[in-house]
């Protein structure tokens, strides 16, 4: 079946059905919809390449993640590709499990398909990487790192505030002793959820303790040894901070396993309110990062860019997204022995 088919049986020219199935507005409304059941009729399904070629655009929308295995990323995937389908465009997923060469083969992909815009929804990307897409006039848009630019945006979390969060929450139940879990801190949320806890630390007039602190690698098996790591160092922590959900989950574990009771023992913090972190026993209390407003901003971006090209250069610009906290049964008041030792003025941490 080929577009001459749905010609003849339009009625029509093929360059008219060429335009009703590029959305021009030169076919009226009557003749759009004679072709439109004549390409359902004959169930024709247009080359993409061969508009890509007429119109200089691909419809396709590239998207860089991280860990497809953390359900945090399938949620940003699934809410981005709603946007885009609404949009009728495509998208692209590529994933890099935080592996340099993997991103390098995701912006060959990227360019080898097309693609008319990219969402870069993980760590840092190197400068010259940033310039291919740059020297060929397609958009980006990041999540935290960068800067906005000619052809470049960012959406922007605010990862120290969304840890703060939780800081507050644990300190107002009476939590002093407070550890914390980070993600690999050669990633800029990691660090920034790093710094938010040592800055409500100080805020707080609470201590630093190295054995209070250690970095996994934003995986269950990572928050597991992590947890362990804590509790065999000596440290006697009544509440953890973990860097995102699997690193709670992980650390939930390896609690369970020692015996102790959550919250009764120890309370626990996530950040990304994953779905499963609803139905964790007990349930995790979190920092929710808004996938839907995430991938709202991030698709918003490249469409503007997009739509503005022809008129003038599109400067980027910066989306902020703010986390907020989801109490539930993972944390509790401080155990009542720890309570004694506040009130009668001994050491915190």
């Amino acid at each position: 079946m080929n577009i001459k088919a749905v010609a003849r049986r339009a009625g029509v020219s093929t360059a008219t059905v060429s335009r009703t199935i590029n959305g021009s507005d030169k076919v009226t409304p009557k003749t759009a919809e004679r072709v439109r059941r004549a390409v359902e009729a004959l169930q024709f399904y247009p080359d993409t390449n061969a508009r890509s070629l007429g119109s200089g655009r691909s419809s396709l929308y590239g998207l860089i993640i991280s860990d497809i295995t953390n359900p945090f990323f399938p949620e940003l995937v699934k809410a981005f590709e709603d946007i885009a389908v609404e949009h009728g465009q495509e998208v692209l997923v590529a994933n890099t499990n935080y592996d340099p060469a993997r991103m390098e083969s995701c912006v060959t992909r990227m360019m080898q398909r097309k693609v008319d815009g990219v969402a870069i929804m993980t760590s840092e990307m190197e400068d010259r990487l940033i310039r291919v897409f740059n020297h060929r006039n397609i958009p980006l848009v990041f999540m935290d790192v960068g800067a906005p630019g000619p052809g470049v945006s960012r959406v922007r979390v605010d990862h120290a505030a969304g840890v703060a969060m939780s800081m507050d929450h644990l300190i107002g139940l009476g939590h002093r002793k407070i550890a914390f879990i980070s993600g690999p801190l050669d990633l800029f949320s990691a660090r920034r959820r790093f710094e938010g806890f040592l800055e409500s630390l100080d805020r707080h007039g609470l201590k630093r303790d190295s054995a209070m602190i250690e970095e996994a690698n934003h995986r269950a098996d990572g928050g597991h040894d992590a947890m362990k790591r804590i509790l065999d160092s000596g440290a006697k922590p009544t509440a953890i901070v973990a860097s995102n959900d699997l690193t709670a989950i992980g650390a939930m574990g390896a609690i369970h396993e020692r015996g102790l009771r959550i919250p009764e023992d120890i309370s626990i913090v996530g950040y990304d309110d994953i779905q499963l972190s609803a139905y964790t026993q007990p349930s995790l209390t979190t920092l929710r990062l808004p996938r839907a407003e995430i991938a709202n901003a991030a698709f918003r971006a490249l469409y503007s860019a997009l739509q503005s090209e022809a008129k003038k250069p599109y400067v980027g610009q910066d989306y902020d997204i703010q986390p907020t906290l989801i109490p539930r049964e993972s944390t509790g008041p401080i155990p009542r022995g720890e309570a004694k030792q506040t009130r009668k003025g001994k050491p915190s941490n």
